[in-house]
Protein backbone atom coordinates (compact mmCIF):
# COMPACT_ATOMS: atom_id res chain seq x y z
CA UNK A 1 0.00 0.00 0.00
CA UNK A 2 1.28 3.30 -1.18
CA UNK A 3 0.65 6.46 1.50
CA UNK A 4 0.70 9.97 0.30
CA UNK A 5 0.86 12.61 2.84
CA UNK A 6 -0.83 15.81 1.63
CA UNK A 7 -2.11 16.31 -2.07
CA UNK A 8 0.35 18.07 -2.83
CA UNK A 9 2.33 14.78 -3.27
CA UNK A 10 -0.23 13.34 -5.67
CA UNK A 11 2.25 13.69 -8.76
CA UNK A 12 1.28 10.82 -11.28
CA UNK A 13 -2.05 9.71 -12.60
CA UNK A 14 -3.24 6.45 -11.33
CA UNK A 15 -5.23 3.73 -12.99
CA UNK A 16 -8.95 4.22 -12.86
CA UNK A 17 -8.96 5.62 -9.35
CA UNK A 18 -12.02 4.49 -7.53
CA UNK A 19 -12.43 6.76 -3.67
CA UNK A 20 -13.84 7.01 -0.50
CA UNK A 21 -13.37 10.03 1.60
CA UNK A 22 -13.95 10.06 5.52
CA UNK A 23 -12.16 10.41 9.69
CA UNK A 24 -12.85 6.61 9.49
CA UNK A 25 -11.53 6.60 13.25
CA UNK A 26 -11.79 3.30 14.62
CA UNK A 27 -11.91 1.64 10.91
CA UNK A 28 -14.81 -0.68 12.13
CA UNK A 29 -17.42 -2.61 10.64
CA UNK A 30 -18.97 -0.60 8.50
CA UNK A 31 -16.06 1.47 7.43
CA UNK A 32 -14.41 -1.86 6.21
CA UNK A 33 -17.46 -2.35 4.34
CA UNK A 34 -17.20 -0.04 2.19
CA UNK A 35 -13.91 -0.61 1.71
CA UNK A 36 -14.67 -3.84 0.39
CA UNK A 37 -16.63 -2.63 -1.65
CA UNK A 38 -14.55 0.19 -3.08
CA UNK A 39 -11.80 -3.07 -2.89
CA UNK A 40 -13.90 -5.25 -5.18
CA UNK A 41 -14.55 -2.16 -7.56
CA UNK A 42 -10.92 -1.34 -8.30
CA UNK A 43 -9.98 -4.95 -8.98
CA UNK A 44 -12.65 -5.29 -11.71
CA UNK A 45 -12.10 -2.12 -13.32
CA UNK A 46 -7.94 -2.80 -13.25
CA UNK A 47 -8.06 0.55 -11.30
CA UNK A 48 -6.64 1.80 -7.79
CA UNK A 49 -8.53 2.14 -4.42
CA UNK A 50 -7.97 4.79 -2.61
CA UNK A 51 -8.99 6.17 0.85
CA UNK A 52 -8.80 10.17 1.28
CA UNK A 53 -8.62 11.04 4.92
CA UNK A 54 -7.44 14.02 7.12
CA UNK A 55 -4.86 14.63 9.69
CA UNK A 56 -5.57 15.63 12.55
CA UNK A 57 -9.43 15.05 12.98
CA UNK A 58 -11.32 18.33 11.44
CA UNK A 59 -12.85 18.82 14.46
CA UNK A 60 -9.79 19.62 16.64
CA UNK A 61 -9.39 22.65 13.87
CA UNK A 62 -13.26 24.06 12.97
CA UNK A 63 -14.15 23.32 17.04
CA UNK A 64 -11.34 21.87 19.45
CA UNK A 65 -13.91 21.66 22.25
CA UNK A 66 -16.18 19.09 20.47
CA UNK A 67 -13.33 17.24 18.97
CA UNK A 68 -13.63 13.43 20.13
CA UNK A 69 -11.28 11.11 21.93
CA UNK A 70 -10.38 8.86 18.93
CA UNK A 71 -10.48 5.01 19.00
CA UNK A 72 -6.99 4.62 16.64
CA UNK A 73 -4.06 6.58 16.73
CA UNK A 74 -2.93 7.78 13.28
CA UNK A 75 -0.53 4.62 13.16
CA UNK A 76 -3.16 2.05 13.84
CA UNK A 77 -5.83 3.39 11.16
CA UNK A 78 -3.01 3.13 8.91
CA UNK A 79 -2.39 -0.57 9.28
CA UNK A 80 -5.73 -1.24 9.37
CA UNK A 81 -7.08 0.24 6.29
CA UNK A 82 -3.52 -1.80 4.62
CA UNK A 83 -5.13 -4.90 6.27
CA UNK A 84 -8.27 -4.25 4.56
CA UNK A 85 -6.89 -4.65 1.17
CA UNK A 86 -6.72 -0.64 -0.15
CA UNK A 87 -3.77 0.28 -2.66
CA UNK A 88 -3.63 4.31 -1.70
CA UNK A 89 -3.84 6.21 1.32
CA UNK A 90 -4.28 10.12 0.62
CA UNK A 91 -3.61 12.08 4.41
CA UNK A 92 -4.79 15.75 4.16
CA UNK A 93 -3.05 17.48 6.16
CA UNK A 94 -6.48 19.67 7.87
CA UNK A 95 -6.16 23.42 8.72
CA UNK A 96 -8.19 26.25 8.76
CA UNK A 97 -7.35 27.05 5.47
CA UNK A 98 -8.23 23.87 4.15
CA UNK A 99 -11.13 24.22 5.95
CA UNK A 100 -11.87 27.19 4.13
CA UNK A 101 -12.42 25.37 0.91
CA UNK A 102 -15.39 25.20 -0.51
CA UNK A 103 -17.09 21.78 -1.69
CA UNK A 104 -17.52 22.52 -5.26
CA UNK A 105 -13.51 23.56 -5.25
CA UNK A 106 -12.59 20.42 -3.16
CA UNK A 107 -14.13 18.83 -5.89
CA UNK A 108 -13.05 19.93 -8.81
CA UNK A 109 -9.77 21.06 -7.96
CA UNK A 110 -8.39 17.88 -5.76
CA UNK A 111 -10.58 15.12 -6.43
CA UNK A 112 -10.97 15.69 -10.34
CA UNK A 113 -7.96 17.83 -11.69
CA UNK A 114 -5.23 16.17 -9.22
CA UNK A 115 -6.43 12.41 -8.75
CA UNK A 116 -8.84 12.11 -11.79
CA UNK A 117 -11.11 10.14 -9.74
CA UNK A 118 -13.87 8.19 -11.97
CA UNK A 119 -15.57 6.60 -9.18
CA UNK A 120 -16.64 7.24 -5.63
CA UNK A 121 -17.77 5.43 -2.59
CA UNK A 122 -19.36 7.59 0.46
CA UNK A 123 -21.55 7.20 3.51
CA UNK A 124 -25.24 8.53 2.93
CA UNK A 125 -24.94 10.97 5.99
CA UNK A 126 -21.78 12.04 4.78
CA UNK A 127 -20.67 15.76 4.46
CA UNK A 128 -17.44 17.84 3.62
CA UNK A 129 -16.39 20.98 2.38
CA UNK A 130 -16.88 24.23 3.87
CA UNK A 131 -19.89 24.58 6.25
CA UNK A 132 -20.52 21.08 5.33
CA UNK A 133 -22.48 21.34 1.94
CA UNK A 134 -20.73 18.50 0.09
CA UNK A 135 -23.13 15.94 0.40
CA UNK A 136 -23.64 12.57 -0.96
CA UNK A 137 -26.28 13.92 -3.37
CA UNK A 138 -23.84 17.75 -4.35
CA UNK A 139 -21.70 14.82 -5.43
CA UNK A 140 -23.80 13.03 -7.82
CA UNK A 141 -24.81 16.05 -9.86
CA UNK A 142 -21.61 17.58 -9.99
CA UNK A 143 -19.95 14.04 -10.77
CA UNK A 144 -22.15 14.20 -14.23
CA UNK A 145 -20.15 17.30 -15.16
CA UNK A 146 -16.31 15.92 -14.05
CA UNK A 147 -16.78 12.53 -15.14
CA UNK A 148 -16.98 10.08 -12.39
CA UNK A 149 -20.19 8.51 -11.05
CA UNK A 150 -21.04 7.70 -6.98
CA UNK A 151 -22.33 5.45 -5.42
CA UNK A 152 -23.97 5.91 -1.94
CA UNK A 153 -23.87 3.74 0.49
CA UNK A 154 -26.96 3.62 3.07
CA UNK A 155 -25.94 3.57 7.02
CA UNK A 156 -24.88 0.01 7.93
CA UNK A 157 -26.67 -1.01 11.15
CA UNK A 158 -25.15 -3.76 13.60
CA UNK A 159 -28.33 -5.07 15.68
CA UNK A 160 -30.88 -2.71 14.41
CA UNK A 161 -28.66 0.72 15.81
CA UNK A 162 -26.57 2.48 13.19
CA UNK A 163 -22.95 1.36 13.57
CA UNK A 164 -20.73 4.32 14.18
CA UNK A 165 -17.48 5.46 15.96
CA UNK A 166 -19.34 8.00 18.20
CA UNK A 167 -21.26 4.56 19.09
CA UNK A 168 -17.96 2.99 20.14
CA UNK A 169 -16.28 5.73 21.81
CA UNK A 170 -19.40 5.98 24.11
CA UNK A 171 -19.26 2.40 24.31
CA UNK A 172 -15.69 1.92 25.26
CA UNK A 173 -15.75 4.87 27.54
CA UNK A 174 -18.43 3.09 29.28
CA UNK A 175 -16.36 0.28 29.90
CA UNK A 176 -18.54 -2.08 27.43
CA UNK A 177 -15.31 -3.78 25.79
CA UNK A 178 -17.43 -6.64 24.64
CA UNK A 179 -20.20 -4.88 23.04
CA UNK A 180 -17.43 -1.97 21.25
CA UNK A 181 -16.14 -5.06 19.89
CA UNK A 182 -18.98 -6.65 18.29
CA UNK A 183 -18.69 -3.18 16.45
CA UNK A 184 -14.93 -3.08 15.69
CA UNK A 185 -15.05 -6.61 14.60
CA UNK A 186 -12.02 -6.97 16.85
CA UNK A 187 -11.20 -6.38 20.48
CA UNK A 188 -10.22 -2.95 21.71
CA UNK A 189 -6.73 -2.52 21.85
CA UNK A 190 -4.18 0.08 22.62
CA UNK A 191 -0.36 0.40 22.72
CA UNK A 192 1.65 1.29 25.61
CA UNK A 193 5.44 1.64 26.23
CA UNK A 194 6.31 -0.03 29.99
CA UNK A 195 8.03 2.48 31.62
CA UNK A 196 8.78 2.76 35.55
CA UNK A 197 5.82 2.40 38.29
CA UNK A 198 5.41 2.65 41.61
CA UNK A 199 6.54 -0.73 42.00
CA UNK A 200 3.83 -1.85 44.34
CA UNK A 201 2.99 -4.95 42.12
CA UNK A 202 6.00 -7.22 42.89
CA UNK A 203 7.36 -5.65 46.28
CA UNK A 204 3.73 -5.71 48.30
CA UNK A 205 1.55 -7.86 46.09
CA UNK A 206 3.24 -10.37 44.59
CA UNK A 207 1.94 -9.40 41.30
CA UNK A 208 3.92 -8.00 39.13
CA UNK A 209 2.63 -5.17 37.13
CA UNK A 210 3.57 -3.34 33.79
CA UNK A 211 2.99 0.62 34.18
CA UNK A 212 2.24 1.82 30.56
CA UNK A 213 2.15 4.78 28.80
CA UNK A 214 0.35 5.27 25.84
CA UNK A 215 -0.53 7.35 22.67
CA UNK A 216 -3.95 6.00 23.00
CA UNK A 217 -6.49 9.06 23.69
CA UNK A 218 -9.27 6.77 24.82
CA UNK A 219 -9.33 4.19 27.04
CA UNK A 220 -11.80 2.14 28.84
CA UNK A 221 -13.95 3.38 32.05
CA UNK A 222 -11.56 2.48 35.35
CA UNK A 223 -11.54 -1.10 36.56
CA UNK A 224 -10.53 -4.11 36.56
CA UNK A 225 -10.25 -6.09 32.78
CA UNK A 226 -9.23 -9.13 31.10
CA UNK A 227 -6.91 -8.85 28.20
CA UNK A 228 -4.72 -10.36 26.07
CA UNK A 229 -0.95 -8.27 25.69
CA UNK A 230 1.35 -8.97 22.61
CA UNK A 231 4.30 -9.05 23.41
CA UNK A 232 7.45 -9.55 20.34
CA UNK A 233 5.04 -11.05 18.78
CA UNK A 234 3.36 -13.20 21.47
CA UNK A 235 0.03 -13.34 22.88
CA UNK A 236 -0.38 -14.00 26.63
CA UNK A 237 -3.01 -14.15 29.14
CA UNK A 238 -3.61 -10.63 31.31
CA UNK A 239 -5.29 -8.64 34.13
CA UNK A 240 -5.05 -4.71 33.20
CA UNK A 241 -5.99 -2.27 36.15
CA UNK A 242 -7.34 1.63 34.78
CA UNK A 243 -7.67 4.19 37.60
CA UNK A 244 -6.32 5.87 40.21
CA UNK A 245 -5.09 3.36 42.87
CA UNK A 246 -7.52 4.31 45.79
CA UNK A 247 -6.34 1.68 48.16
CA UNK A 248 -2.69 3.70 48.53
CA UNK A 249 -4.67 7.20 48.00
CA UNK A 250 -2.03 8.63 45.79
CA UNK A 251 -4.71 9.83 43.09
CA UNK A 252 -1.89 9.49 40.64
CA UNK A 253 -3.39 7.99 36.80
CA UNK A 254 -2.14 4.92 36.03
CA UNK A 255 -3.12 2.18 33.44
CA UNK A 256 -1.20 -0.86 34.62
CA UNK A 257 -0.74 -4.93 33.41
CA UNK A 258 -0.21 -8.08 35.19
CA UNK A 259 1.08 -10.50 32.68
CA UNK A 260 0.23 -13.79 33.39
CA UNK A 261 2.54 -16.82 33.51
CA UNK A 262 5.44 -14.15 32.15
CA UNK A 263 8.16 -13.32 34.41
CA UNK A 264 11.20 -11.77 31.90
CA UNK A 265 11.91 -7.92 32.16
CA UNK A 266 9.29 -5.73 30.24
CA UNK A 267 11.13 -2.23 30.85
CA UNK A 268 10.94 -0.10 27.77
CA UNK A 269 8.68 -2.70 25.67
CA UNK A 270 6.30 -1.75 23.57
CA UNK A 271 3.35 -3.95 24.56
CA UNK A 272 -0.85 -4.01 23.00
CA UNK A 273 -3.42 -4.03 25.26
CA UNK A 274 -6.67 -5.94 24.11
CA UNK A 275 -9.51 -5.46 26.23
CA UNK A 276 -11.72 -9.09 26.43
CA UNK A 277 -14.12 -8.19 29.45
CA UNK A 278 -14.20 -5.77 31.98
CA UNK A 279 -14.69 -7.77 35.79
CA UNK A 280 -15.07 -5.10 38.53
CA UNK A 281 -15.18 -1.44 39.23
CA UNK A 282 -11.97 -0.03 40.74
CA UNK A 283 -12.40 -0.32 44.29
CA UNK A 284 -10.83 0.97 47.77
CA UNK A 285 -9.68 -1.76 50.01
CA UNK A 286 -8.29 -1.53 53.80
CA UNK A 287 -4.99 -2.20 52.88
CA UNK A 288 -2.66 -4.29 50.92
CA UNK A 289 -3.90 -7.89 52.17
CA UNK A 290 -7.61 -7.37 51.60
CA UNK A 291 -6.38 -5.93 47.66
CA UNK A 292 -3.99 -8.93 47.25
CA UNK A 293 -6.60 -11.45 47.87
CA UNK A 294 -9.04 -9.61 45.37
CA UNK A 295 -6.29 -9.44 42.98
CA UNK A 296 -5.95 -13.41 43.15
CA UNK A 297 -10.04 -14.07 42.79
CA UNK A 298 -9.58 -11.19 39.73
CA UNK A 299 -6.98 -13.40 38.18
CA UNK A 300 -8.66 -16.55 38.37
CA UNK A 301 -11.70 -15.24 37.22
CA UNK A 302 -9.62 -13.62 34.16
CA UNK A 303 -8.08 -16.89 33.12
CA UNK A 304 -11.61 -18.56 33.05
CA UNK A 305 -12.72 -15.77 30.89
CA UNK A 306 -9.70 -15.88 28.14
CA UNK A 307 -9.87 -19.46 28.65
CA UNK A 308 -13.63 -19.33 27.08
CA UNK A 309 -13.26 -16.81 24.97
CA UNK A 310 -10.21 -18.70 23.68
CA UNK A 311 -12.59 -21.57 22.62
CA UNK A 312 -15.17 -18.93 21.36
CA UNK A 313 -12.50 -18.04 18.84
CA UNK A 314 -11.42 -21.47 18.23
CA UNK A 315 -15.37 -21.81 17.38
CA UNK A 316 -15.96 -19.52 14.97
CA UNK A 317 -12.33 -20.28 12.88
CA UNK A 318 -13.85 -23.63 12.29
CA UNK A 319 -16.44 -22.55 10.79
CA UNK A 320 -15.22 -20.22 8.54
Amino acid sequence: MKIIDGIDNVHQKLPYPVLTLGNFDGVHLGHRAIFRMLHDRAREKKGTSIVYTFVPHPLRVIAPERAPKLLTTYKDKIKLIEEAGIDVIICANFTREFANISAEDFVREVLCKTIGVREIFIGANYLFGKERKGSPVFLQELGKSCGFSVTIIEEILSEDSTLSSSRIRTLVAKGEVQEAATLLGRDYSVEGLVVEGAKRGKSLLNTPTANLLTANELLPKDGVYAVTVEIDGKIYGGATNIGHNPTFEDKKFSFETHVLDFDKQLLGKTLRVSFIKRIRDEMKFSGVDELGAQMKKDISEIRNVLKDSAEVQKSKSAER
